[in-house]
């Protein structure tokens, strides 16, 4: 009855029981063909069964919700009632004076002249509505080795994570670090980490490329706009880890899928590893050891959860707690273990590459309090049959008080969660890409865009003869209202045929700022001065109609200046201190972005002028010497003799 679903594919089991009274051998038959595809399970068969393309992860073509809706279990119960008691219920139901005494309208005749509802005509063209679910576009990279990551920004709007294809990245809520995170283009070793450890072999990998860097037989990353995957093989276990940022609280999830794909049980260690800040990103780059202070840390044995406080310093502080959950669906082998000194986890001479607690197979210390160097590690060991999958499912959140952590705690302590969380987030990201009224290739865009933000690319900067003519520093840019604290983002405009490409840089910088990433936006209009300012004036309404006109000359929004108002010398230095140059009249913003670096031309070949020379050193005769052996001094030898 609903337009708008005819391409969705959605297949329930008690759809199936509704229809055999009518057609009972075809239901069996269903019904033999849902117990094939996996759908009968514990408590009978599940809810149901999604056949869409565009929901679908890649490679797969159907994904069960492996749940159960105890009135659905009713319908399929009283169904099969019906058909095996010749429709009891029904008689029963029409055997009641109350339900008898409405029959009457059920006897009346359908009406002939009843008003049409025409489909579409698309839907009359093509049998199917063509709805796109931008949610779904995936990239898809089979390596991190690049010459600068790319990245996948999650965001509920406050709490942010932003993901290499390393395995690499931040967690933010608000302008508050959670985890600490260097920009780091050559080793990209910051983050939130899951170590994984064969106890009978003793082999160590990590759910992604880093910390440990070590090549698996099969990598692959799947950034999309609700969430990132990452999965990996090393020998017979893979991998498989998703990352989601949930709508409903400031909290992260990743859940860790452990395959074994080999013919014999294996028992794994899952280890996670994050560094606890709680204070904006720069205080803590000032001073980290000063920052670490400030933190205490205890364990909640009823929840599996590590809570850390960080100590107020004055009055106007607020209050935030930090908490890291585990869940399993597996048997697991021992209690779970738990660390919050970096010390103790890595050891006395060690990094994150080779922590001690992870390499040399020791037990986790279970220390908790005001640690000199606060982390975040939960350990378990998962025993995992033939063939079997095990998922180990990490959360961390932020809250604004003890009690609000004690229930954030005790809610992500819990395996389901993930797949309740997953759903709302794939429908929140359907809803602010509609809202922002962006397509899948501009927010693939966008992403590539925030990549170079985070981790500059020389492509998009300045040429070096710019950067070398720069004579000013950052405080210069104050006159013109740019504090210069944030990443800045540099448009170049000169004629009305750029105009689309500084419309698609608002779109990028709204985009951006709800998934959590701040910088200043700079369009420099670079029209030579004349009595009409018609480019400059059409710039100005663009800026003001869009949904950015409150960041207006704000920190952390829009700049529109004009060249003919700024010196030569400030126009350099906006340009050096950018970390993305865009110049309208190169082409539009894909061509932009996706361009690749000019590289420098090498120098020729070294050739030698002249044939080399053979230079004689002048022989110096040796002096008669008595007892002379040929090696150190005769009258020394001849003593010793």
């Amino acid at each position: 009855m609903k337009r708008g679903l005819s391409e969705d594919l959605v297949v329930a089991p008690y759809a199936t029981a509704l229809a055999a009274p009518v057609f009972p051998q075809a239901a069996i038959e269903n019904f033999r063909h849902l117990t094939r595809e996996g759908m009968l399970a514990r408590f009978r068969f599940y809810e149901s069964i999604d056949y869409t393309t565009e929901r679908l992860p890649q490679g797969k073509t159907s994904a069960i919700i492996r749940a159960y809706m105890a009135h659905h279990q009713g319908v399929v119960l009283v169904a099969l009632n019906n058909l095996v008691h010749a429709n009891i219920m029904q008689r029963r139901f029409h055997s009641e004076p109350l339900v008898r005494s409405t029959e009457l309208p059920l006897q009346e005749r359908i009406p002939h002249g009843a008003p049409a509802s025409h489909p579409r005509a698309e839907e009359v063209s093509s049998g199917r509505v063509v709805r796109q679910l931008s949610g779904r576009v995936t990239r898809v990279f089979d390596t991190a080795d690049m010459p600068t990551p790319r990245v996948q920004l999650l965001s509920n709007g406050a709490y942010s994570v932003m993901v290499t294809t390393s395995g690499a990245g931040y967690s933010n809520y608000k302008s508050i670090a959670v985890t600490r995170w260097r920009e780091d283009t050559t080793k990209d070793l910051w983050g939130s980490f899951i170590y994984l450890r064969d106890v009978e072999s003793g082999d160590v990998w990590s759910s992604g490329f880093q910390p440990l860097g070590q090549e698996a037989d099969l990598y692959e990353v799947a950034f999309s706009e609700d969430k990132v995957m990452i999965k990996r093989r090393d020998g017979g276990i893979e991998t498989r880890t998703e990352i989601i940022v949930s709508p409903e609280d400031n909290a992260e999830i990743r859940r860790v899928s452990v395959t074994n794909n080999s013919s014999k049980a294996r028992e794994i260690e899952v280890t996670s590893y994050a560094e606890v800040v709680l204070v904006p990103s720069k205080a803590d780059a000032a001073h980290p050891a000063f920052s670490n202070l400030s933190i205490e840390t205890e364990f909640n044995i009823d929840e599996n959860a590590l809570i850390a406080k960080r100590r107020a310093r004055s009055e106007n502080d607020e209050p935030i707690w930090a908490i890291h959950t585990i869940a399993t669906d597996c048997d697991i082998v021992g209690a779970v273990q738990y660390e919050t000194d970096r010390a103790r986890f890595l050891g006395r001479g060690h990094d994150i590459r080779e922590p001690t607690a992870v390499i040399e197979d020791r037990p986790l210390s279970n220390t908790v309090g005001a640690v000199l160097d606060p982390i975040f590690s939960l350990r378990t060991c998962v025993r995992i049959g033939p063939h079997e999958t095990a998922c180990v499912t990490f959360s961390t959140a932020v809250a604004n008080s003890h009690a609000e952590a004690l229930k954030l705690a005790d809610k992500y302590h819990d395996v389901s969660i993930f797949e309740r969380e997953s759903a709302l987030v794939w429908t929140r990201s359907q809803v602010e890409m509609r809202h922002l009224n962006i397509e899948p290739e501009s927010a693939y865009l966008f992403q590539r865009l925030a990549a170079n933000i985070l981790y500059p690319n020389l492509s998009l900067r300045s040429r070096p003869n710019v950067l070398e003519q720069n004579i000013k520093r950052q405080s210069d840019l104050w006159p013109f209202g740019i504090g210069g604290d944030t990443p800045i983002v540099l448009v170049l405009i000169n004629r009305f045929q750029d105009l689309p490409v500084a419309r698609e840089m608002l779109n990028a910088h709204e985009y951006l700022r709800l998934k959590g990433l701040i910088f200043d936006l700079v369009i420099l209009n670079d029209e030579p001065t004349g009595y009409m300012q018609s480019l400059q004036d059409e710039l100005t309404r663009i800026v003001r109609t869009s949904g950015e006109s409150s960041l207006i000359d704000t920190n952390g929004g829009i700049f529109l200046r004009r060249s003919d108002q700024i010196a030569e010398a400030d126009r350099i230095l906006l340009q050096t201190v950018a970390r993305v140059v865009i110049v309208g009249e190169r082409g539009d913003l894909k061509d932009e972005i996706l361009r690749k670096a000019v590289e420098p031309a090498l120098p020729e070949p070294f050739v030698a002028k002249s044939v080399n020379r053979p230079y004689p050193e002048p022989s110096i005769p040796r002096p008669e010497l008595t007892f002379l052996m040929g090696l150190g001094d005769s009258e020394i030898a001849g003593k010793n003799t």
